[in-house]
């Protein structure tokens, strides 16, 4: 059962960094990506079968942004 857990954590990260940097690269949100294909590794194929977006690439709001000065 050991072995199972490492070997599927080793993918994960795996899987997980490669989301990220196939997000970055089809101007996806990076963080979303990696974050989803690390408790899921089976997402990175739904990614990768995803058209590179036309927009500009989201930015994820800053907690400064949500004070009112």
């Amino acid at each position: 059962m050991a072995k199972f857990i490492a070997i599927y954590g080793t993918i994960a990260l795996l899987a997980a960094t490669a989301a990220g940097i196939i997000a970055g690269m089809k101007r996806r949100d990076y963080s979303f990506w990696a974050a989803w294909t690390l408790l899921f590794p089976p997402f990175l194929i739904a990614l990768l079968l995803l058209p590179k977006s036309t927009g500009t690439r989201p930015i994820s709001p800053r907690e400064s942004d949500d004070y009112d000065h």
